[in-house]
């Protein structure tokens, strides 16, 4: 898998385009459809993803295969922490290890940003997430319910690997 930082609009667009994909398709299970609508657009639309990057510091790390954008992983800087934000893949690239490769970057990335940790959060119904997480050595430290509006919570484990 190649991996570029996402810095052109039109990547930004690849991103939102398959983060949309992927929401619809793989939280069907966990969220409702109305929930998983109003993230996507609150959170993984072209003008957040933007947003993200312009003014929240945001880093997007694209996996390419061949040419075509099939995972993201999105980081941002917290203190002497990064925050994994998010890390996805297509469902036809998922079980081949590429979401590893999309780990190793960020976790690159926070040693090259000197960084103690990196965390994450995690629904605590997407059992799948949490299990690979744990593989790979992130240990629940927390968790939380965050208020998204629009009479929505988040439901999650906090996760965090020390570096």
């Amino acid at each position: 898998m190649e991996i570029k930082v996402c810095e052109t609009k039109q990547q930004i667009q690849e991103l939102a385009g398959l983060a949309t994909e992927i929401w619809h398709e793989y939280f069907v299970e966990i969220i409702s459809k109305d929930q998983i609508d109003y993230m996507v657009e609150k959170f993984q639309s072209y003008e957040a993803l933007s947003k993200a990057i312009e003014e929240e510091h945001y880093t997007y790390f694209l996996g390419y295969e061949q040419g075509k954008l099939i995972g993201f992983c999105g980081v941002k800087p917290d203190g002497d922490r990064l925050f994994l934000s998010k890390l996805y893949l297509h469902k036809d690239q998922r079980g081949k290890g590429l979401s590893s490769t999309l780990l190793k970057r960020a976790l690159a990335f926070a040693e090259e940003q000197e960084k103690q940790a990196v965390y994450l959060t995690c629904n605590k119904y997407n059992q799948n997430s949490l299990d690979i997480y744990e593989a790979k050595g992130f240990k629940t430290i927390d968790s939380v319910k965050t208020d998204i509006g629009n009479g929505f919570i988040m439901d999650d484990y906090i996760m965090q690997l020390d570096l």
